[in-house]
């Protein structure tokens, strides 16, 4: 069903043809999506087996067969049995921070430290590897519309020539719009360094409560990419002419580059609502919320139409990309994503868990799934220089009761 060759996926429901109506007469057909209909104390009614991490801060992740997997592997990619290691485990090594406000964009700095957007409050803070934290500035205008709303200060990236063209870019919702933004920004002082004043590079994204999109990543190209939602309008998704419901493709400066489908920012589109955007090599993947089916890992190519509002994860129609992998809604709600020992790693907010995905040789595609209702809402992930990862909870968001210390940054050992 793709434009081009393309590995075919189908879920657990659909290889044995039950179909969207199947799924409807299962009762997996909800009256709206998992994630953003769900009110206060919304917790994952996956039936996947847990992973043994599940209560337990360490262990190896078990395979959720509720999960649709690819049949073969890319040409491009390494099919060798030795790719991947058969399993990995995760433990949290250690509480980075507590109390912060709905962390969102993570950005790695040449130290080891990481930048941390706030959601809600606009902040930037710098968080050493030791977890020692510091507020580095505010970016100005930043509107959220509604407290449980999913507007605000969203994603974060560095610039790759970073510190040589000091750079800090962001995804932000002002009081009528989305926009993407840089600033620069100077890692020295006693203060964690200071942010200059936001230049637009990009506007025009409309903005609603929810499907904001927001993710940012810079490519092996240099190339800037962004995630858009559909602003829930779902028609905005279809039509090339909308910056909604897209991937859309940057120069540094935020100029149109050569190659473009369009001749516009547009890069693929289909999209209902990402939030996750990170590059395994040249391979671009993405995260994204479903409505009432599936959520998905899309791996994200030029001109790719990803089917929203006609399709929703696998559908066995043509012209549109199938998801690597998806999810009933209730079991993920995927926000960030990371790529690192040979896997997407997406933290989930229904789903309260981590996912890991094989990406390469003959297991791509396989899932394994840790942390399980451990720390709750889980949104943002990095892959951090060490080969650790950093993972950001969700539970000041409106959407559940946080708990003491929330928001908190994790950060895990993989082996």
């Amino acid at each position: 069903m793709s434009e081009s060759p393309l590995v075919v996926s189908r879920s657990v429901l659909l290889r044995t043809g039950a179909g969207l109506g199947g799924l409807a007469g299962l009762g997996l057909l909800g009256a709206c999506s998992a994630e953003e209909s769900s009110g206060p104390g919304a917790s994952s009614t996956s039936g996947a087996p847990s992973s043994s991490t599940s209560g337990s801060a360490s262990g190896s992740g078990s395979a959720s067969p509720s999960a649709s997997t690819s049949t073969s592997a890319s040409p491009t990619e390494d099919a060798t049995e030795d790719a991947v290691p058969r399993r990995v485990r995760v433990r949290v090594a250690s509480t980075l921070v507590t109390g912060l406000n709905v962390p969102w964009g993570l950005a790695f700095l040449p130290d080891g430290s990481a930048l941390v957007s706030s959601r809600d409050t606009g902040r930037v803070h710098r968080v050493g590897p030791s977890g020692r934290r510091r507020t580095i500035g505010e970016v100005p205008s930043v509107s959220n519309v509604a407290s449980a709303g999913e507007a605000g200060l969203l994603g974060l990236a560095l610039h790759p020539d970073f510190p040589r063209r000091p750079w800090l870019y962001a995804y932000r919702s002002t009081a009528t719009e989305n926009q993407v933004v840089r600033m620069r920004f100077t890692p020295r002082g006693a203060g964690g360094g200071t942010l200059g004043r936001p230049q637009v590079l990009l506007d025009g994204i409309a903005k609603s409560v929810h499907h904001n999109g927001g993710a940012l990543a810079f490519g092996p190209s240099g190339h800037l990419f962004v995630a858009t939602g559909d602003a829930e309008v779902p028609s905005s998704a279809q039509d090339t002419g909308s910056l909604n419901g897209k991937v859309l493709r940057l120069e540094a400066d935020g100029s149109v580059p050569a190659g473009n489908p369009w001749g516009n920012p547009v890069w693929s589109r289909g999209h209902r609502n990402v939030e996750g955007l990170a590059f395994d090599g040249a391979d671009l993947w993405a995260s994204e919320f479903g409505e009432k089916t599936a959520d998905e890992l899309n791996r994200i190519v030029r001109r790719g139409n990803y089917g929203w509002p006609d399709v929703e994860g696998s559908d066995g129609r043509g012209g549109y990309r199938d998801p690597l992998v998806q999810w009933a809604t209730d079991d993920a709600s995927p926000a960030g994503i990371a790529v690192a020992h040979g896997r997407a790693w997406l933290a989930t907010l229904q789903g309260q868990c981590l996912y890991a995905v094989t990406l390469r040789g003959p297991r791509k595609g396989r899932v394994e799934r840790f942390l399980t209702g451990r720390y709750g809402r889980l949104r943002s992930v990095a892959a951090a220089p060490d080969g650790s990862l950093w993972l950001g909870t969700s539970n000041t968001d409106g959407r559940t009761t946080p708990s003491a210390g929330d928001d908190r940054l994790l950060r895990l050992a993989v082996r």
